[in-house]
């Protein structure tokens, strides 16, 4: 049996007052207290490597890696050195600092597709920056987006169309309108609702539990063949599917393309790239047009997280990043079916195998998806020193006997799963289940 984390005393007086200092107890909903169970980490003190520590110094197994933003570890050496040369130069001036352009050219030049770029701090103030840009280029006011895929911006473009839109007023969500991705008919449809009215579409290019290589291809061309333009979100599969991205595979779809997570190594660097003829929009070179006031940010040109990034990128050129990824992915895939095929749990207990991001579902024992039974086994894990909620994001830093580590408590763990379907979640779950982010009511 493995060791097992008991002791969550720091964390619970974190809990005590965190959430009357700041509004959700967190500064993304995502990694609020109400997506884990009761016996769970509050609060992150230090990371290293594919491990972290909470505030009690638990030890933890680290399976999201920072919301996916992680690519290569935690304070991993050749990203810091890179920021410790940074620092003594300054991070922010009046005008713009020399590494601006130089990663401007370096980024560039991963996307030839694209002649230009923008940074920013967040993801959300890039995929907003993209629709206004496509709004100015087509005059048009529109925008779509899958209702299947969970986050694009906490924008009221976006927000308004979702559960969580108290506070944004109708108007703002009569602008966009939702697909589903997995079925391109109704973008179709959309373009025929509305002809002439749709600036743009923005989609992520790949899931990793929809297996549909022409997916990109189809969507760009509804969007051509209608007028938008096609706004490619890598938030996620950026430096994730492919070296920079999806783009890489899927060259010449996308007019825009919003970066952000792993592309540093979780430093607060997001980028905007496109077409010369869209981008420039922004710009102040065409005298006598109208201005396109695009992102205006104080931090988006701060140094450190221009040369996190730019070590990053030479990381992934040297030393073959995305191919150690894919293989920890497959490895851990594998490993996870061949221990959910052992402990007889096929079809309840899910995963989509995936070198990128393996993603599993949990059941009940009608075969319906339980939240209680997903917090359940999320507080076995962490139980046994793995902070898991359901996905493995592969880093640099996972080797197989972090795999081995996983699955080891991943047995344990369905042992007591096993129990539940057949008493109840409630008998073995301390606390409530963990709740959708995107929900109308607490």
């Amino acid at each position: 049996m493995l060791n097992q984390i008991t002791n969550f005393k720091h964390s619970d007086e974190y809990r005590s007052r965190i959430h009357s200092l700041i509004p959700g107890g967190a500064h993304t909903y995502s990694k609020g207290d109400d997506q884990f169970p009761v016996l769970s980490p509050a609060a992150i003190a230090r990371g290293k490597g594919a491990y972290v520590w909470d505030v009690d110094n638990n030890k933890y197994l680290d399976c999201s890696m920072g919301l996916t933003s992680v690519s290569l570890g935690h304070a991993y050496e050749p990203v810091l050195d890179a920021i410790r040369v940074e620092l003594e130069n300054g991070v922010n001036f009046q005008r713009p600092a020399k590494i601006e352009m130089e990663m401007a050219e370096i980024f560039l030049g991963l996307v030839p597709s694209h002649q230009m770029i923008k940074f920013a701090k967040n993801g959300s103030t890039v995929t907003s920056a993209a629709v206004k840009l496509a709004r100015a280029y087509t005059g048009r006011k529109l925008v779509a987006f899958p209702s299947d895929h969970p986050f694009y911006s906490y924008d009221d473009w976006f927000i308004g169309r979702t559960a969580c839109n108290k506070g944004v007023p109708s108007e703002f969500s009569e602008l966009t309108a939702t697909f589903l991705s997995t079925d391109l008919r109704t973008l179709q449809e959309l373009f025929e609702k509305y002809p002439q009215q749709i600036a743009c579409v923005i989609s992520e290019p790949e899931k990793s539990h929809i297996n549909d290589p022409s997916y990109c291809k189809r969507l760009s061309e509804l969007c051509k063949k209608n007028g938008a333009l096609f706004i490619m979100d890598e938030m996620i599969t950026g430096f994730k599917t492919a070296f920079p991205g999806s783009i890489h595979k899927f060259s010449g779809c996308a007019d825009l393309a919003t970066w952000g997570k792993g592309i540093a190594n979780g430093f607060s660097f997001c980028a905007l790239t496109g077409k010369k003829e869209i981008m420039e929009l922004g710009g102040i070179r065409q005298k006598g047009e109208e201005k396109v006031f695009l992102i205006s940010s104080t931090h988006g040109g701060e140094t450190i997280s221009m040369a996190a990034a730019i070590a990053t990128v030479e990381e992934f050129k040297k030393k073959r990043v995305l191919e150690h990824n894919h293989e920890i992915g497959r490895f851990f895939s594998e490993k996870a079916s061949e221990v959910i095929l052992k402990k007889h749990l096929a079809g309840l207990v899910d995963i989509v195998k995936s070198e990128w991001l393996p993603l599993f579902t949990f059941k009940d024992k009608n075969g319906s998806v339980c939240p209680g039974m997903r917090t359940l086994t999320m507080q076995e894990m962490i139980k046994r020193g793995v902070l898991f909620q359901g996905i493995f994001v592969p880093c640099f830093s996972h080797n197989r006997t972090d795999v081995e580590f996983f699955m080891a408590a991943l047995e344990e763990t369905l042992d007591v799963y096993s129990a539940a379907l057949e008493k109840g979640f409630a008998s073995f779950l301390v606390g409530e289940p963990a709740k959708p982010v995107f929900r109308r009511f607490l």
